[in-house]
């Protein structure tokens, strides 16, 4: 399935077809589409009758195997293959870091040098491909300097800036777009997301992400905390966000990041990224901000950033990061 903001990218990707490489990399921002779009891709050249377009028919048997996982002539690579295929949900925040592992792309070479099962291409996707560990990425470069006839790989990534500069090389590169934003906030009301416009900004402006309700309500407590700040509202902010055991810190250390990243950015450039409904507090936050502070903020905030996935103290770690925001506004 192709999201209805990637047509143009898929004719894009169809003109070059006649040139077909033995491996694409694909690119772009995290949460427009490009694991679906890849999946489409697979889908189109293991289709024993494609339509106009080179679109997958949806009918045979290929597209029946692949829509069921269980292809002969693909394999999918991944450290999340078990979860749920939307690239959204891949996203999701998880205590866990997850690699691509030597062994997997053992398989996947060993898979590759086997006959196609339907006398046709066999295609190997790769996703996301910076998570590739080294010992991985090496083995997998091999194969991709002399890969097997009829056997395409699909890598998606991403930050290529991640991957071996070798693998890279070894790829066509191709970029997706990012969708335009009164695109992505049609779909995103299609789909019955509450506050579309804000849920969007506050994504970067991509539309695949996972939305909770009830996570989005806590997100907007918590920024309302933020355009008060006092010694009181911090520890109370602190407080709420223990009191829900499933929230790791990353939630809330990602929300003030951005927060953090909007207070900047208005009173640099006057514009604000994540939190357009926000634009008042911001405001008068900004002008009462010190500079150096809100970059020392930011760089406490960034410290901590690589141990919030681990099991910290969240409320002991969170007062200390607010108590850096709120000496931000000490004497301003």
């Amino acid at each position: 399935m192709l999201y209805p903001w990637q047509n143009e990218d898929w004719a894009r990707l169809n003109a070059e077809r006649e040139r077909m490489p033995g491996a694409w990399l694909l690119t772009g921002q995290a949460g427009i589409g490009k694991l679906a779009f890849a999946q489409h891709l697979a889908q189109s050249l293991l289709c024993e009758s494609p339509e106009a377009g080179h679109q997958p028919c949806g009918h045979c048997q290929g597209c029946r195997w692949l829509q069921s996982g269980t292809h002969p002539d693909f394999r999918r690579l991944s450290p999340f293959a078990d979860e749920a295929e939307d690239e959204g949900k891949e996203a999701k925040t998880t205590r866990k870091l997850p690699q691509i592992k030597i062994e997997a792309v053992r398989e996947v070479i060993d898979f590759a040098h086997l006959t196609a099962h339907r006398a046709g291409k066999r295609v190997i996707l790769v996703e996301p491909a910076e998570n590739l560990n080294l010992a991985a990425a090496n083995a997998l470069l091999k194969i991709l300097e002399e890969p097997p006839e009829a056997v395409l790989f699909l890598l998606v990534s991403h930050a290529p800036q991640r991957l071996l500069p070798t693998i890279r090389s070894r790829c066509r590169q191709f970029a997706l777009s990012r969708p335009r934003e009164d695109a992505a906030l049609a779909w995103l009301k299609e789909q019955g997301i509450a506050n579309a416009e804000v849920e969007l900004a506050h994504n970067g402006g991509v539309p695949l992400f996972d939305h909770d309700p009830e996570l989005a309500a806590l997100r907007a407590q918590f920024v309302k905390g933020l355009g008060q700040p006092s010694f009181a509202g911090m520890l109370q902010l602190a407080e709420l966000m223990d009191k829900n055991k499933q929230l790791s810190l990353l939630e809330p250390l990602s929300w003030l990041q951005k927060w953090l990243h909007d207070l900047a950015a208005l009173g640099l450039a006057g514009r604000i990224r994540y939190y357009p409904d926000q634009e008042r507090a911001l405001a008068s936050l900004a002008a009462r901000s010190h500079p150096i502070r809100l970059m020392e903020c930011q760089k406490s905030l960034t410290e901590l950033m690589p141990f919030a996935q681990h099991t910290l103290n969240v409320r002991l770690q969170l007062e200390a990061v607010l108590m850096a925001y709120l000496k931000i506004f000490a004497g301003g």
